[in-house]
Protein backbone atom coordinates (compact mmCIF):
# COMPACT_ATOMS: atom_id res chain seq x y z
CA UNK A 1 0.00 0.00 0.00
CA UNK A 2 1.31 3.20 -0.84
CA UNK A 3 0.32 6.71 0.73
CA UNK A 4 -1.15 9.00 -1.80
CA UNK A 5 -1.90 11.75 -0.21
CA UNK A 6 -0.87 14.14 -2.09
CA UNK A 7 -1.76 15.63 -5.43
CA UNK A 8 -4.81 15.43 -7.48
CA UNK A 9 -3.11 13.49 -11.05
CA UNK A 10 -2.24 10.28 -9.61
CA UNK A 11 -0.52 8.33 -7.17
CA UNK A 12 2.49 7.85 -9.51
CA UNK A 13 4.72 10.42 -10.72
CA UNK A 14 7.17 10.72 -13.72
CA UNK A 15 10.33 13.10 -14.37
CA UNK A 16 9.28 15.71 -16.28
CA UNK A 17 9.81 15.13 -19.57
CA UNK A 18 11.82 17.59 -21.36
CA UNK A 19 9.44 20.50 -23.68
CA UNK A 20 9.26 19.22 -26.90
CA UNK A 21 7.20 19.00 -29.70
CA UNK A 22 9.07 15.28 -30.44
CA UNK A 23 7.99 12.00 -30.28
CA UNK A 24 7.33 10.77 -26.73
CA UNK A 25 7.99 6.89 -27.63
CA UNK A 26 10.64 6.06 -30.93
CA UNK A 27 11.69 3.20 -32.14
CA UNK A 28 14.61 3.58 -34.99
CA UNK A 29 14.96 0.17 -36.96
CA UNK A 30 14.87 -1.95 -33.66
CA UNK A 31 14.44 -5.73 -33.85
CA UNK A 32 14.29 -8.70 -31.53
CA UNK A 33 15.60 -11.86 -31.98
CA UNK A 34 15.37 -15.26 -29.56
CA UNK A 35 18.46 -16.79 -30.42
CA UNK A 36 18.67 -17.29 -33.67
CA UNK A 37 14.68 -16.67 -34.16
CA UNK A 38 14.18 -12.96 -35.61
CA UNK A 39 10.92 -11.71 -33.98
CA UNK A 40 11.14 -8.39 -34.79
CA UNK A 41 13.92 -6.38 -37.31
CA UNK A 42 14.21 -2.93 -38.49
CA UNK A 43 10.96 -1.35 -36.95
CA UNK A 44 10.92 1.61 -36.84
CA UNK A 45 7.83 3.49 -34.78
CA UNK A 46 6.82 7.39 -33.81
CA UNK A 47 3.99 8.27 -30.78
CA UNK A 48 3.18 11.87 -30.48
CA UNK A 49 1.44 13.41 -27.33
CA UNK A 50 -2.26 13.67 -28.44
CA UNK A 51 -2.52 11.37 -30.87
CA UNK A 52 -3.58 7.35 -31.44
CA UNK A 53 -0.69 4.99 -33.34
CA UNK A 54 -2.32 1.94 -34.95
CA UNK A 55 -0.24 -0.84 -35.36
CA UNK A 56 -1.72 -4.13 -36.79
CA UNK A 57 -0.72 -7.47 -37.67
CA UNK A 58 -2.12 -10.80 -38.16
CA UNK A 59 -1.27 -13.51 -35.58
CA UNK A 60 2.54 -14.20 -36.01
CA UNK A 61 3.39 -10.42 -37.30
CA UNK A 62 5.37 -9.30 -34.68
CA UNK A 63 2.89 -7.14 -32.90
CA UNK A 64 3.40 -8.45 -28.85
CA UNK A 65 7.23 -8.54 -29.80
CA UNK A 66 6.80 -4.59 -30.23
CA UNK A 67 4.99 -4.47 -26.79
CA UNK A 68 6.80 -5.84 -24.77
CA UNK A 69 9.99 -4.03 -25.65
CA UNK A 70 8.27 -0.73 -24.89
CA UNK A 71 6.62 -1.81 -21.75
CA UNK A 72 9.89 -3.03 -20.71
CA UNK A 73 9.39 -6.84 -20.54
CA UNK A 74 11.89 -7.40 -23.04
CA UNK A 75 15.14 -5.42 -24.58
CA UNK A 76 15.74 -5.06 -27.96
CA UNK A 77 18.27 -6.09 -29.55
CA UNK A 78 18.97 -4.39 -32.60
CA UNK A 79 18.12 -0.79 -33.40
CA UNK A 80 17.70 2.12 -30.90
CA UNK A 81 14.62 2.68 -28.77
CA UNK A 82 13.98 6.43 -27.20
CA UNK A 83 12.07 8.01 -24.58
CA UNK A 84 11.50 11.85 -25.16
CA UNK A 85 14.09 12.04 -27.73
CA UNK A 86 16.79 9.74 -25.22
CA UNK A 87 17.91 6.25 -25.50
CA UNK A 88 16.16 3.55 -23.42
CA UNK A 89 17.10 -0.01 -22.15
CA UNK A 90 14.06 -1.08 -19.50
CA UNK A 91 15.24 -3.81 -17.69
CA UNK A 92 11.48 -4.04 -16.24
CA UNK A 93 8.06 -2.59 -16.44
CA UNK A 94 8.65 -0.73 -13.86
CA UNK A 95 11.09 1.22 -15.48
CA UNK A 96 8.69 1.71 -18.33
CA UNK A 97 5.72 3.03 -16.11
CA UNK A 98 8.12 5.18 -14.16
CA UNK A 99 8.79 6.86 -17.45
CA UNK A 100 4.76 7.11 -17.65
CA UNK A 101 4.26 3.90 -20.11
CA UNK A 102 1.50 1.99 -19.07
CA UNK A 103 0.04 -1.16 -20.51
CA UNK A 104 -3.68 -2.29 -20.45
CA UNK A 105 -3.31 -6.25 -22.19
CA UNK A 106 -6.28 -8.06 -23.73
CA UNK A 107 -6.33 -10.07 -20.42
CA UNK A 108 -7.24 -7.45 -17.65
CA UNK A 109 -5.18 -7.69 -14.43
CA UNK A 110 -7.96 -7.38 -12.51
CA UNK A 111 -9.74 -9.25 -9.47
CA UNK A 112 -13.35 -10.32 -10.81
CA UNK A 113 -15.13 -9.92 -7.20
CA UNK A 114 -13.40 -7.47 -6.32
CA UNK A 115 -15.17 -4.04 -6.12
CA UNK A 116 -14.73 -1.36 -8.75
CA UNK A 117 -12.96 1.08 -6.56
CA UNK A 118 -10.48 -1.52 -4.97
CA UNK A 119 -9.65 -2.77 -9.08
CA UNK A 120 -8.82 0.92 -9.66
CA UNK A 121 -6.62 1.14 -7.06
CA UNK A 122 -5.36 -2.64 -6.93
CA UNK A 123 -1.39 -2.17 -5.50
CA UNK A 124 -1.68 1.40 -5.05
CA UNK A 125 -4.08 1.82 -2.22
CA UNK A 126 -4.57 4.76 -0.36
CA UNK A 127 -4.17 5.11 3.22
CA UNK A 128 -4.40 7.55 6.39
CA UNK A 129 -2.87 7.68 9.49
CA UNK A 130 0.29 7.50 10.89
CA UNK A 131 2.83 4.02 11.10
CA UNK A 132 1.94 1.34 12.19
CA UNK A 133 -1.67 1.87 12.07
CA UNK A 134 -2.06 3.73 8.63
CA UNK A 135 -5.20 1.81 7.28
CA UNK A 136 -6.97 2.02 4.03
CA UNK A 137 -8.31 5.10 3.18
CA UNK A 138 -11.77 3.45 2.12
CA UNK A 139 -13.94 6.62 1.08
CA UNK A 140 -11.32 9.02 -0.69
CA UNK A 141 -10.26 5.57 -2.92
CA UNK A 142 -14.58 5.72 -3.57
CA UNK A 143 -14.49 9.17 -4.39
CA UNK A 144 -11.45 9.64 -6.77
CA UNK A 145 -12.30 6.66 -8.60
CA UNK A 146 -15.80 7.99 -9.63
CA UNK A 147 -14.28 11.58 -10.64
CA UNK A 148 -11.69 10.31 -12.30
CA UNK A 149 -14.29 7.61 -14.57
CA UNK A 150 -16.70 10.03 -14.63
CA UNK A 151 -13.97 12.57 -16.10
CA UNK A 152 -13.15 10.15 -18.71
CA UNK A 153 -17.13 9.57 -19.09
CA UNK A 154 -17.37 6.56 -17.18
CA UNK A 155 -20.41 6.88 -15.01
CA UNK A 156 -21.32 3.59 -12.84
CA UNK A 157 -24.01 3.38 -10.61
CA UNK A 158 -22.10 1.21 -8.13
CA UNK A 159 -18.44 1.27 -7.45
CA UNK A 160 -19.25 -1.34 -5.08
CA UNK A 161 -20.00 -3.65 -7.48
CA UNK A 162 -17.67 -6.48 -8.63
CA UNK A 163 -15.53 -5.33 -11.54
CA UNK A 164 -16.22 -8.96 -12.82
CA UNK A 165 -20.20 -7.99 -13.36
CA UNK A 166 -19.04 -5.54 -15.67
CA UNK A 167 -18.96 -5.97 -19.53
CA UNK A 168 -15.92 -6.61 -21.26
CA UNK A 169 -16.30 -3.32 -22.99
CA UNK A 170 -16.75 -1.52 -19.83
CA UNK A 171 -14.05 -3.37 -17.93
CA UNK A 172 -11.68 -2.34 -20.87
CA UNK A 173 -12.78 1.46 -20.03
CA UNK A 174 -12.00 1.20 -15.91
CA UNK A 175 -8.34 -0.08 -17.07
CA UNK A 176 -7.58 2.82 -19.10
CA UNK A 177 -8.83 5.43 -16.72
CA UNK A 178 -6.97 3.89 -14.22
CA UNK A 179 -3.80 4.27 -16.15
CA UNK A 180 -4.83 7.89 -17.42
CA UNK A 181 -5.12 8.92 -13.32
CA UNK A 182 -1.70 7.21 -12.58
CA UNK A 183 -0.08 9.19 -14.63
CA UNK A 184 0.67 7.22 -18.13
CA UNK A 185 1.67 9.54 -20.55
CA UNK A 186 1.88 6.79 -23.49
CA UNK A 187 -0.81 4.20 -23.28
CA UNK A 188 -0.66 0.80 -24.93
CA UNK A 189 -3.61 -0.82 -25.57
CA UNK A 190 -3.28 -4.78 -27.05
CA UNK A 191 -5.82 -6.10 -28.72
CA UNK A 192 -8.61 -3.81 -26.64
CA UNK A 193 -11.49 -5.04 -28.64
CA UNK A 194 -10.83 -8.14 -29.25
CA UNK A 195 -13.64 -10.65 -28.63
CA UNK A 196 -16.04 -7.67 -28.08
CA UNK A 197 -19.16 -6.96 -29.38
CA UNK A 198 -19.73 -4.11 -31.81
CA UNK A 199 -21.52 -2.22 -29.19
CA UNK A 200 -18.93 -2.67 -26.57
CA UNK A 201 -16.34 -1.84 -28.86
CA UNK A 202 -17.80 1.47 -29.73
CA UNK A 203 -16.94 2.45 -25.88
CA UNK A 204 -14.38 1.31 -25.96
CA UNK A 205 -13.33 3.08 -29.18
CA UNK A 206 -14.87 6.41 -27.42
CA UNK A 207 -12.93 5.75 -24.95
CA UNK A 208 -9.33 4.93 -26.83
CA UNK A 209 -10.35 8.71 -28.06
CA UNK A 210 -10.70 10.58 -24.98
CA UNK A 211 -7.59 9.40 -24.06
CA UNK A 212 -5.98 11.01 -26.87
CA UNK A 213 -7.95 14.11 -26.08
CA UNK A 214 -6.25 14.13 -22.68
CA UNK A 215 -2.74 14.47 -24.25
CA UNK A 216 -1.68 10.78 -24.12
CA UNK A 217 -0.21 9.24 -27.02
CA UNK A 218 -1.79 6.00 -27.31
CA UNK A 219 -0.83 3.04 -29.22
CA UNK A 220 -3.53 1.00 -30.74
CA UNK A 221 -2.48 -3.03 -30.98
CA UNK A 222 -5.22 -3.99 -33.14
CA UNK A 223 -6.10 -6.81 -36.31
CA UNK A 224 -8.91 -5.08 -37.13
CA UNK A 225 -8.67 -2.25 -39.61
CA UNK A 226 -12.25 -0.67 -39.72
CA UNK A 227 -11.69 -0.06 -35.61
CA UNK A 228 -7.91 1.31 -36.47
CA UNK A 229 -9.14 3.69 -39.01
CA UNK A 230 -12.18 5.20 -36.30
CA UNK A 231 -9.82 6.69 -33.97
CA UNK A 232 -6.07 5.82 -35.53
CA UNK A 233 -3.81 9.29 -36.73
CA UNK A 234 -0.66 6.83 -37.90
CA UNK A 235 -1.39 3.46 -39.26
CA UNK A 236 1.82 1.09 -39.12
CA UNK A 237 1.32 -2.20 -40.41
CA UNK A 238 3.74 -5.26 -39.37
CA UNK A 239 4.04 -8.43 -41.38
CA UNK A 240 6.04 -11.77 -40.29
CA UNK A 241 8.50 -9.03 -37.95
CA UNK A 242 8.70 -6.60 -40.77
CA UNK A 243 7.14 -3.10 -40.83
CA UNK A 244 4.94 -2.86 -43.87
CA UNK A 245 3.14 0.29 -44.34
CA UNK A 246 3.43 3.25 -42.52
CA UNK A 247 1.11 6.02 -43.37
CA UNK A 248 -0.58 9.35 -41.75
CA UNK A 249 -4.41 9.20 -41.83
CA UNK A 250 -4.10 11.68 -44.67
CA UNK A 251 -2.35 9.31 -47.00
CA UNK A 252 -4.18 6.16 -46.63
CA UNK A 253 -7.96 5.06 -46.99
CA UNK A 254 -9.49 2.34 -44.82
CA UNK A 255 -9.78 -0.03 -48.47
CA UNK A 256 -5.85 0.44 -48.83
CA UNK A 257 -5.39 0.15 -44.89
CA UNK A 258 -7.75 -2.82 -44.92
CA UNK A 259 -6.01 -4.69 -48.43
CA UNK A 260 -2.40 -3.96 -46.47
CA UNK A 261 -3.96 -5.63 -43.70
CA UNK A 262 -5.15 -8.55 -44.99
CA UNK A 263 -2.25 -9.01 -47.39
CA UNK A 264 -4.04 -7.40 -50.44
CA UNK A 265 -0.68 -6.98 -52.18
CA UNK A 266 -0.26 -11.05 -52.20
CA UNK A 267 -3.59 -11.57 -53.39
CA UNK A 268 -3.15 -9.74 -56.24
CA UNK A 269 0.13 -11.14 -57.09
CA UNK A 270 -2.20 -14.39 -57.27
CA UNK A 271 -5.41 -12.85 -59.04
CA UNK A 272 -4.40 -14.52 -62.48
CA UNK A 273 -4.15 -18.03 -60.73
CA UNK A 274 -7.38 -17.66 -58.40
CA UNK A 275 -9.09 -16.67 -61.53
CA UNK A 276 -8.44 -20.12 -63.17
CA UNK A 277 -9.84 -22.02 -60.16
CA UNK A 278 -13.67 -22.99 -60.68
CA UNK A 279 -16.01 -21.39 -57.32
CA UNK A 280 -13.70 -18.54 -56.74
CA UNK A 281 -14.81 -15.35 -57.00
CA UNK A 282 -11.68 -12.56 -57.77
CA UNK A 283 -14.14 -9.67 -58.61
CA UNK A 284 -13.57 -7.66 -55.76
CA UNK A 285 -9.70 -8.63 -55.45
CA UNK A 286 -7.61 -5.74 -55.79
CA UNK A 287 -5.24 -4.99 -58.43
CA UNK A 288 -1.39 -4.50 -57.93
CA UNK A 289 -1.48 -0.74 -59.31
CA UNK A 290 -4.33 -0.15 -56.95
CA UNK A 291 -2.04 -0.54 -53.60
CA UNK A 292 -0.50 2.80 -53.82
CA UNK A 293 -0.27 3.78 -50.40
CA UNK A 294 2.78 4.53 -48.90
CA UNK A 295 5.28 1.70 -47.93
CA UNK A 296 7.56 1.90 -45.03
CA UNK A 297 11.10 3.06 -45.75
CA UNK A 298 14.96 3.33 -44.22
CA UNK A 299 15.55 6.35 -42.70
CA UNK A 300 17.99 8.46 -43.91
CA UNK A 301 21.57 7.89 -42.33
CA UNK A 302 20.16 4.47 -41.69
CA UNK A 303 22.40 1.68 -43.50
Amino acid sequence: MTDNGTGTHGAVLQDTPPASDGPLVELRGAGKSYGNIRALHGVDLKVHAGQVTCVLGDNGAGKSTLIKIISGLHQHTEGEFLVDGRPVRFSTPREALDKGIATVYQDLATVPLMPVWRNFFLGSEMTKGPWPVRRLDIARMKETADEELRNMGIVLDDLEQPIGTLSGGQRQCVAIARAVYFGARVLILDEPTAALGVKQSGVVLKYIAAARDRGLGVIFITHNPHHAYMVGDHFSVLRLGTLELSAERAQITLEELTNHMAGGAELAALKHELAQVRGVDTEELPEESDLSAPVATTPEGTP
